[in-house]
């Protein structure tokens, strides 16, 4: 996997990211979600390396990357904390201004990023994941069952990781496999990759993390820039998986609506699969990246 490109670790302020970088042209960066890593791109971003500088990193707390503490108010897996990340390894990789396409908790990320630094994203896409704050307040009974692990991985510490921790390996797969649309089979070689990450100690506790800042930290910035009226600056386009994707149409919801709320410039469209656009449906998220990225 990922032939062609190169392995690194940069370090972030607080945080070690690992990631790859191959190809030439434009740069865009791609960012996984739960349980994954990076891992999860490895057939889009060969396909998109031949017309851009591909960036494919972990998330802090996921994968390779370093763990650091959340902080008593979470703060340290906070979704302006990781877009921080991302944009400083950006930097230091040379580039000041690139396009984004983040996948699940790696989408919640990519949109802070372009509310927080709008000087540098250029465009952004969403793969299966609307705000936090609109899943939240539009948490009902099928919801909440389907996204069980939102308010499960939000307990208090030790609870869900002693419980996770007891197979981490089995909760990984179970979650992946369940998510996905029927039939469908990760790469081996993909699914060794999350398992091996995801049995850390330390990625299970700070994976956790993460969803306690989104019960929180991240809750509360969304509320608090949604009251004020600030908006996403740059296009943005969204994908979400029809069959069992959680970002999309919940309870009769138009999910491009829901993104309207929070940016002007907004396309999309429904993909035949589930949650898992990148590796269940990797020549149309490959299609539309293309298209959305080279727009003018």
């Amino acid at each position: 996997m990922f032939e062609g490109f190169e392995a690194r670790h940069l370090a972030a302020t607080g945080a070690d990211i690992y990631l790859r970088i191959g190809g030439g042209g434009p740069p865009v960066l791609l960012l996984h979600g739960y349980p994954q890593t990076h891992v999860c791109w490895h057939h889009v971003a060969p396909a998109l390396a031949e017309d851009f500088t591909v960036v494919v990193a972990d998330l802090r707390g996921y994968g390779d990357s370093s763990c650091p503490d959340a902080g008593d108010d979470f703060t340290g897996y906070a979704k302006r904390t990781m877009a921080a990340d991302m944009v400083g390894v950006m930097m230091v990789l040379g580039f000041e201004r690139f396009a984004l396409i983040g996948h699940d908790r790696g989408a919640r990320v990519t949109y802070r990023m372009a509310l927080d630094h709008p000087e540098v994203v250029t465009r952004m896409m969403s793969l299966d994941v609307v705000p936090t704050l609109d899943m939240w307040e539009g948490t009902d009974k099928t919801r909440a069952i389907g996204a069980f692990h939102w308010p499960f991985l939000a307990q208090p510490a030790p609870l869900p990781e002693k419980m996770i921790g007891a197979d981490p390996e089995f909760f990984a797969a179970w979650l992946m496999r369940s998510w996905a649309a029927p039939g469908f089979e990760f790469h081996p070689d993909a699914m060794a990759a999350y398992l091996r990450c995801f049995a850390k100690p330390d990625v299970i506790r700070a994976t956790c993390d993460d969803y306690r800042a989104g019960a929180t930290i991240d809750h509360e910035l969304d509320q608090r820039d949604f009251d004020s009226g600030r908006r996403i600056a740059c296009p943005v386009h969204f994908l979400w998986g029809g069959d069992r994707g959680f970002g999309g149409p919940q309870g009769g919801t138009d999910p491009l609506a829901v993104w309207r709320r929070w940016a002007d410039q907004v396309s999309g469209d429904a993909v035949n699969c589930g949650h898992f656009l990148p590796e269940e449906a990797p020549d149309r998220v490959i299609a539309e990246a293309r298209r959305f990225l080279n727009a003018d």
